[in-house]
């Protein structure tokens, strides 16, 4: 898939975001493999974690610490090939049944077709808040930073540390924000071939498994201030309205058939 970069993406914005570190991440302190019987393994001394998924399980991992605020960087390479039918995932929660989430969610496609990258709020149980993209660059061919930018006024989903999302507190409007309970970091790599490619019309071809998905860099910045009132200046505006036009796929602030009564109070914003 050739879409081209517009040069801009390729230049530096130190005013937009504290880059993500590139130091490289030793996954036995900071995450613990919590299913998938030994389908998760860390290689590379520790440096690099993979997860797969193959016709009986798939496999995931957690982060050792909870967060409440912070930045949130992984580097993943996702599923290459055909990987229809395959869901992997990194994501915030909090635990019960009045959680609170951030999700980035990758839709396995057929082979040449685009993952879909789809994107989630959870508050106090209630979610239904998605937006889906695809991507300006291949995902499978190289690692890349998905980064979750959470403070008291704004949740940022970066790629790349490319705006994507950017999701307001509006509790002054009666909007429910997740600033509440602790959230860990999650991912996992699981078969849901009955909803995740094309709402379930191509299913898993189970001649390629094992599939994988690969992970690094693992960075969880709590301390530094840089994050606490982060917000986008002017060209980090123009990179999310750039994503936003060009390669947004689906936004429930304008699914009028999904909301008849009228939209969710946020998307007036």
């Amino acid at each position: 898939m050739n879409i081209p970069i517009l040069p801009f993406l390729l230049i530096c914005s130190c005013s937009l975001l504290v880059t993500a570190s590139q130091a490289a991440g030793y996954f036995p302190d900071d995450v613990t493999i919590t299913w998938g019987d030994g389908r998760g393994k860390l290689l590379q001394g520790g440096q690099l974690l993979t997860l797969s998924l193959d016709r009986y399980s798939g496999s995931g991992f957690q982060s050792k610490q909870e967060y409440l605020f912070g930045r949130i960087d992984m580097q993943l390479r996702l599923v290459p090939g055909n990987s229809a039918g395959t869901v992997t995932t990194y994501y915030l929660s909090s635990q019960g049944p009045a959680h609170d989430e951030i999700d980035f969610e990758f839709l396995g496609n057929l082979s040449g077709n685009p993952y879909t990258v789809h994107t989630n709020v959870f508050t106090q149980g209630k979610g239904g808040r998605e937006q889906q993209f695809h991507l300006w660059f291949d995902p499978t061919l190289d690692f890349h930073t998905y980064s979750i930018l959470w403070n008291l006024q704004r949740i940022l989903f970066l790629v790349d540390d490319v705006p994507i999302r950017e999701f307001t507190n509006q509790e002054s409007m009666g909007v429910a924000f997740p600033n509440k309970q602790p959230m860990r970091a999650y991912s996992s790599l699981w078969n849901a071939d009955d909803w995740a490619t094309m709402g379930g019309r191509v299913k898993t071809d189970w001649s390629n498994a094992p599939f994988t998905a690969s992970y690094r860099n693992f960075n969880a910045d709590m301390s530094s201030r840089t994050w606490r009132t982060q917000a986008l200046d002017a060209s980090g505006m123009q990179k999310l309205r750039w994503v936003q036009s060009n390669y947004m796929v689906y936004n429930y602030c304008t699914d009028f058939k999904r909301f008849p009564n009228g939209l969710p109070p946020e998307c007036n914003h």
